[in-house]
């Protein structure tokens, strides 16, 4: 396999992922892009090439970083991370975000006994 060609997929798997965790069907993402639907799905196998306006309107989308999505940066990293817990927990009820604060000290708790 070419290094391009692992660049791509790997481009392409970070895209499904982001797509996925926001919710939007492959319909929904070609609709946005004003492309095929098949065309977002060879985006995400790796088999077509995405271009930077394309990768520009994918980042504003899915409210990521061109940097995530290209793999330049970690998506985990610092405060792009915590966004990404923000709006994962917006929507849910107060008891839920509740239940969401204690697991997060409880792992905190964890890793600093554990150190």
């Amino acid at each position: 396999m070419t290094e391009e060609r692992s660049s791509r997929e790997d481009l392409g798997t970070r895209l499904r992922d982001a797509r996925k965790y926001c919710g939007f069907s492959q319909e929904e993402v070609a609709r946005h892009l004003s492309v095929s639907r098949s065309a977002v799905s060879l985006m995400e196998s790796g088999s077509r090439s995405v271009n930077a306006m394309e990768l520009g309107r994918l980042a504003r989308l899915y409210q990521r970083s061109m940097e995530s999505l290209t793999g330049t940066v970690s998506s985990e990293s610092g405060s792009e991370s915590v966004g990404l817990l923000a709006r994962a927990t917006a929507e849910l009820s107060e008891r839920d975000r509740q239940e969401v604060l204690r697991f997060a000290e409880f792992l905190r708790s964890r890793s600093s006994t554990s150190d």
